[in-house]
């Protein structure tokens, strides 16, 4: 890309975002390169683009009638390359993908073998990592995320799914303690919680009046790790909340009881997220529909309804 043409596409993402620093994310460069591009455009131009104070920043009358000339220019350019992209019919180059550990390896890893399968001109590189990773810093083309997705300029996302979640515990310890029928029979229980950076994971409950509540229980132990924290409540440590989708074996072998099912759980939402840009190319797209086709099934309830503790 020549130095002009980079210098369009800082000014158009900068006026966009109304801000140098936002641009920058978004094109994954440093703020001062950004103001360095438009600088050198508006030598180019002969004109200044930007009104600029310490506080904001704005458009000028030839930055506004530039701008819109700019966005035309780059939208042909992307419907060229999607034209040219779709001549192809095949994805094909490199596709780089984040994804948390546990799920990533029971539910994204499958569909990403599958895509690669179907579509042999790509090169898929798939990372398991339970940090939060920044996708444009660290250059990956799409991420997976469990949650809650904050508000992001820099960042669009498409919902796979909503995770289905289920409290259980071992025979052993429901021999002993009991088993909870309501969210207020949890009290006093003990509870092997989801935990990282100091921060708890809350159970979120309905009750038998549809109310969403929190349950009161004993937090003796937390842990980083869905594996961790299955293996503790196998131990008979306390009640777990865990996804379905790993639940489900431990169901079948009957090394966990069912004590709240999914409908009385509220779940957490499964997020495709991507680096913001007016182009999305085939092999992103590609994996995006595959994950939003196939992830559902994988994270279904896999007939743990009939397996809820009696």
């Amino acid at each position: 890309m020549n130095d002009r043409l980079l210098g369009i596409v800082a000014f158009v993402q900068s006026a966009e975002a109304g801000s140098f620093a936002v641009a920058a994310d978004r094109l994954g460069v440093t703020r001062s390169a950004i103001g360095k591009r438009i600088a050198r455009l508006e030598q180019q131009l002969g004109a200044r683009l930007f009104h600029r104070s310490t506080r904001r920043q704005s458009l000028t009358d030839d930055g506004q009638a530039y701008y819109e000339r700019c966005v035309k220019a780059l939208a042909e350019l992307d419907a060229a390359e999607a034209a040219l992209d779709t001549s192809r019919r095949e994805p094909s180059g490199r596709l780089r993908i984040s994804a948390p550990v546990l799920f990533g390896r029971h539910c994204v890893a499958p569909v990403i073998l599958e895509l690669a399968r179907r579509h042999p001109k790509l090169d898929i590189d798939l990372s398991f990592n339970d940090r939060v990773v920044d996708l444009v810093e660290e250059g990956y083309d799409l991420g997976i995320r469990i949650g809650r997705l904050p508000d992001s300029a820099t960042l669009a996302a498409r919902r796979l799914t909503e995770e289905n979640l289920g409290i259980c515990a071992a025979p052993e310890y429901l021999a002993r303690r009991g088993l909870p029928r309501d969210v207020d029979d949890f009290r006093g229980h003990d509870a092997v919680i989801y935990g990282r950076h100091g921060q708890n994971v809350s159970w979120r409950l309905r009750d038998a009046n549809g109310q969403v509540r929190e349950p009161d229980v004993q937090a003796r132990l937390r842990f980083d790790d869905l594996q961790a924290i299955a293996d503790a409540a196998i131990a008979g440590a306390g009640l777990a909340m865990l996804p379905c989708w790993l639940l489900s074996r431990y169901l079948r072998s009957g090394e966990l009881q069912m004590v709240m099912h999914a409908d009385r759980v509220v779940g957490s939402r499964i997020s495709a997220i991507w680096p913001h840009t007016h182009y999305l190319p085939l092999r992103t797209r590609a994996a995006i529909d595959l994950l939003v086709e196939r992830i559902p099934a994988l994270v279904g309830l896999d007939g743990v309804r009939l397996r809820e503790a009696a």
